[in-house]
């Protein structure tokens, strides 16, 4: 099973034909989270015949449900308020968008909808058990365990591990948005798998600080749904190590992939084609907002002060249209010394193509003292995403304590390491 660390209500349109109005899900309201609600559990499909419009579905009626094709069975979690969860329409848009398959949205909100988490975690093995006798008669009828994936948010992934439960692990695939630690055959792990950019730090935040670092899974799932871009994940056995440049070996050469997060990680299976996938972890960072892509270079610097000296570097890009991006290389010290190079791995939220201007700054950090120079004899950048592009050089720098040095760089000699 393959699981994910971290992860609108659906308008139906009034169909012309029959003037039916379509089956959406369930909506309730606070007043129900305070009384509670008994369980009810209701499958919507939608396929690319029926985009916009639902049909619910059930053991004996299977709607446009073709049993020849993969099916994606999508099951929410925990709903405090008894709202319809806000990113459920563009998953299965999106889902629909990148094949043609059959996707169940599993509705249980009247079982979800309580103040009281260990009221709806009670009835996640019963939701489990209707869609493990819905999953048999696809079975009956000619389906494959291989082509049913479900994707589980908070609860909803308890709920599809007891599915896969029932059925020995067989099931074709599994990705569960919403649990720390390791579980699946990759686990990923965004930011470290804690706080997230882009979400509140405080409770002034409102609603979002209790939920958006946990709702982040979803967003970044949603966005491998999109061609936008493409994020890359380094499997690593620490997220110090990740932000070290310890475990980017997948990205530093076209000889090996790297995991991809979200709907095509189960690509990286072709990388280990012959044996069971291991357990791994993989770790990344990402933008504050969509599509929260990143991109990484390896920075690497050779000094030659006489002196050891330890701090942060700030580096900056800029193309030949006058587009920038940054990357603050500051989770640590760095220690510099006489003729060692130090690899750095810098991430920026713009990829460009073309270089044509890079800036330094070096850093202590300290706020009293002198200032120190930092004597620079070669820099070198390299591209992860791209390693098939030129690196960067540029030769004899003197960066001067909090002071932003900016030069044009040249093209390192093709035989250089």
């Amino acid at each position: 099973m393959l699981r994910f660390y971290l992860f609108i209500s659906l308008m139906c349109l009034a169909r012309s034909d029959t003037e039916e109005t379509c089956p959406s899900f369930t909506r309730l309201s606070f007043h129900s989270a305070v009384v509670g609600t008994g369980l009810n559990v209701r499958l919507l499909l939608y396929t690319r015949r029926n985009l916009t419009c639902a049909q619910t579905i059930n053991s004996s009626a299977f709607g446009n449900l073709n049993v020849t094709k993969k099916t994606t069975f999508v099951v929410h979690g925990f709903r405090p308020t008894g709202s319809p969860p806000v990113w459920l329409d563009d998953l299965v848009k999106g889902l629909l968008s990148v094949e043609d398959m059959n996707v169940v949205v599993v509705d249980w909100n009247r079982g979800a909808t309580t103040l009281i988490y260990t009221h709806a975690s009670s009835k996640t093995r019963k939701v489990a058990m209707v869609l493990k006798e819905f999953i048999d008669q696809m079975l009956a009828e000619g389906a494959s365990l291989d082509d049913i994936y479900m994707i589980g948010v908070s609860l909803g992934a308890h709920i599809s591990g007891f599915v896969g439960e029932m059925y020995d692990g067989w099931l074709g695939r599994i990705t569960a948005l919403g649990y720390k630690e390791p579980l699946g055959n990759i686990d990923f792990y965004p930011n470290g798998g804690l706080d997230q950019p882009g979400c509140p730090k405080t409770i002034l935040g409102g609603f979002q600080y209790f939920k958006c670092d946990h709702q982040r899974s979803v967003y970044l799932y949603l966005s491998s749904l999109r061609e936008s871009c493409t994020i890359t994940a380094y499997p690593c056995d620490s997220y110090q190590d990740y932000r070290n440049g310890k475990c980017v070996s997948c990205g530093a050469s076209q000889k090996e992939s790297c995991p991809l997060l979200g709907y095509y990680a189960d690509n990286w299976k072709d990388y280990l084609r012959g044996r069971d996938p291991p357990m791994t972890k993989a770790f990344f960072d990402t933008a504050e907002e969509s599509p929260f892509c990143m991109y990484h270079y390896f920075v690497d610097i050779i000094t030659w002060n006489k002196n050891i000296r330890r701090g942060d570097i700030t580096i900056k890009l800029r193309d030949k249209a006058g587009n920038t991006t940054e990357s603050k290389i500051n989770h640590e010290p760095t220690t510099f010394q006489k003729y060692h190079q130090v690899s750095l791995l810098a991430r920026f939220n713009q990829d460009l193509d073309k270089v044509a201007a890079i800036s330094l700054m070096f850093s202590t950090g300290s706020l009293i003292g002198p200032r120190y120079k930092l004597r620079i004899l070669r820099m070198k950048l390299r591209s992860l995403a791209h390693p098939e592009r030129p690196q960067l050089c540029r030769y004899d720098l003197v960066l001067m304590e909090n002071v932003e040095t900016v030069f044009q760089p040249i093209l390192c000699p093709e035989l250089q390491l």
